[in-house]
């Protein structure tokens, strides 16, 4: 089970169906496609750097009506297994503890022993979910975030990620991530893939620059969806205890548990900026240029939306 690398000691990337995915992933692939959904499983749904952390402390606050404590009782990838996940431990850790390696980093082994109703996320695009999720009619939160702020995003966590590939300079990065060469594939036949599907089956598609802009309405859209009639004071708490600000410093989210050898925060913070426009100051003007005209090519005929700056 352990990480394929290159020359240099830096992970590398495997594919399932043409989409790059961890190896460790890739090792566990015939367990993760399995899976055993149930039909009241909300499945969180993002592209990566989308604003995963985000919408799961927001739906925690609403499972638990507001209440801050019970949101603190466990960091926040511990609350909703993380489907695909399936990092190989330490063999120390494993010799010592082969119980705990099966339910902390198996991300598939942890969701079956969750009681229901479960509350689970994946980076998984549509055509490689497991197929119980479509079967039992699951409810699916998806969040999208514009492209060009999600590039800038994913290019700082890899450089902080020890797990997956160093990403080179920002110049190498631009062509990685418009190539799709990044783990879990292309951002825009990801986006598409779950914008295609929406009306068909149980989905609440949201917008990252939304959800900014006017974050009490959006919660509310996640409160109805998930069933839940909580009142003005305690939507007006989750707002407040769910912003940016707030979230980076709270241990429970901004991920300061994970040990260095993982995510190294002294080269970028887990919790960077959670901006709209951020990707100004990374883009060249001819990189801008550049990526306008591959956005319209990749994105001609949906109908989907963004916004880059508010």
């Amino acid at each position: 089970m352990a990480l394929v690398t290159s020359l240099e000691g830096q992970p590398q990337l495997r594919e399932v169906s043409g989409i790059p995915l961890q190896a460790s992933t890739v090792d566990n692939w015939s367990q993760i496609q399995n899976f055993e959904a149930k039909p009241d499983d909300l499945l969180i749904c993002t592209y990566p750097k989308s604003g995963t952390t985000w919408i799961q402390e927001i739906v925690d606050m609403i499972e638990q009506n507001g209440d801050v404590e019970k949101c603190q009782r466990a960091i926040i990838q511990h609350r909703h297994p993380f489907i695909e996940w399936a990092r190989p431990p330490q063999p120390s850790v494993l010799v010592l503890c082969r119980r705990f390696f099966l339910v902390y980093f198996k991300g598939v082994e942890k969701a079956k022993v969750m009681p229901s109703p479960r509350i689970l996320r994946t980076h998984l695009p549509t055509q490689l979910l497991p197929l119980s999720f479509w079967k039992n009619n699951c409810k699916f939160l998806y969040v999208a975030r514009n492209a060009k702020d999600c590039m800038v995003s994913y290019y700082h966590f890899q450089r902080m990620n020890k797990i997956l590939p160093d990403p080179g300079t920002w110049e190498e990065y631009f062509e990685t991530f418009i190539s799709g060469k990044v783990a879990w594939g292309s951002w825009y036949d990801h986006v598409k893939g779950w914008w295609d599907i929406k009306d068909r089956y149980q989905v609440l598609f949201l917008f990252y620059e939304d959800i900014k802009r006017d974050p009490k309405h959006e919660i509310q859209k996640v409160m109805q969806f998930m069933g839940k009639n909580l009142d003005e004071t305690v939507l007006d708490k989750i707002v407040q205890e769910t912003s940016f600000e707030k979230m980076k410093e709270n241990p429970m989210t901004n991920r300061s548990t994970v040990p260095k050898s993982i995510l190294d925060q002294s080269i970028s913070p887990f919790m960077r900026k959670g901006t709209v426009g951020d990707w100004k100051n990374h883009f060249t003007v001819a990189q801008n240029e550049r990526f306008d005209e591959i956005y319209r090519q990749k994105m001609e005929g949906t109908s989907i939306n963004f916004f880059t700056e508010l």
